[in-house]
């Protein structure tokens, strides 16, 4: 099984998908359009996010960063008049130098990730959508800013004027995922947010037709009209998309053959049927490893049964 992911939401469900799918049979494809250079070193956030879920590390009261990790080197650099804009952990650190490192002697991002991938002892695939550059940037009423200035540092809270990944035309999906692609026909797009996590891997060039072959699930991020977390409803707004499950539909229905909504949303599944997407419905609030367990099995089910 294949897995689009971006921060947060898909990872929980990882985390139970991985109990019950052999670890060697998952291949993760994570977005790399919110990847920043800070202090000299890359942070590719939401592919550290499954390095460190993976690898035990997580710190699962944020669902990022490492567990118990210390911030001497952030707060040093502050004293002395250098703020990052973004918490760093001394060990989380450690990931960056080492990955940036690579970078700098010639390595692509994926090869970077294939050797944490060694280190870290994980047998999940892990793999960044493209090797090359992707910016997501945010048009508010002040100007154009780097998607992780408007979350991080702005809190997500300036008006989302418009939302733009910055060298997408020009991206070519990562050798190592269209392999991926070749060998497996079943695709899962996670919970994540459906503009800036999910939105720009299948907006690279060549991945809607490659979908439109496989047998596609997606989990949405959208109950009734408000995102779990994070600032999906603001983006999808931005993009022209409606705020429900429905609008989540609509985002990945060129190739979309079935969506997992929770049982508290309101949609009707007569409300898809112009969209040519099957719905289901069960509990997608991932608050423990058992949920995400259950979520998992009726995901094995749906794709059992298409």
């Amino acid at each position: 099984m294949i897995i689009f992911s971006g921060g947060t939401g898909t990872p929980k469900l990882l985390d139970g998908l991985r109990h019950i799918v052999p670890e060697d049979e998952l291949t993760v494809v994570v977005n790399t359009a919110e990847d920043v250079w800070v202090s000299g070193n890359l942070i590719t956030p939401d592919i550290d996010t499954i390095l460190y879920l993976l690898s035990g590390r997580i710190d699962r009261d944020k669902w990022w960063g490492v567990e118990d990790d210390t911030f001497q080197t952030h707060g040093a650099m502050k004293e002395l008049g250098h703020d990052e804009g973004m918490m760093i952990g001394d060990l989380d650190r450690a990931t960056h130098i080492m990955r940036s490192d690579l970078l700098r002697q010639g390595m692509a991002l994926s090869g970077s990730i294939q050797e944490l991938l060694s280190v870290y002892g994980i047998n999940v695939n892990v793999l960044p959508m493209s090797d090359d550059p992707v910016r997501t940037m945010v048009e508010t009423p002040s100007g154009n800013i780097h998607f992780q200035d408007f979350w991080v540092k702005q809190h997500g809270e300036p008006e989302v004027l418009s939302v733009e990944q910055e060298g997408i035309e020009d991206a070519s999906i990562c050798p190592l995922v269209l392999e991926a692609l070749e060998e497996d026909d079943e695709v899962l797009i996670g919970p994540s947010n459906p503009i800036t996590s999910i939105g720009p891997i299948i907006s690279l060039p060549g991945m809607s037709r490659i979908l439109r072959k496989k047998k596609v699930v997606a989990v949405s991020p959208i109950i009734g009209n408000e995102a779990v977390s994070g600032p999906a409803g603001k983006l999808m707004n931005a993009r022209g998309f409606e705020v429900s499950s429905r609008g989540i539909a609509e985002c990945y229905g060129e190739f979309l053959d079935v969506l997992v909504l929770d049982d508290r949303d309101t949609a009707s599944p007569e409300q898809f049927q112009n969209v040519g997407v099957d719905v289901v419905f069960t509990n997608t609030l991932m608050g423990s490893p058992d949920i995400s367990k259950d979520l998992s099995e009726v995901i094995i089910s749906i794709f059992a049964n298409m």
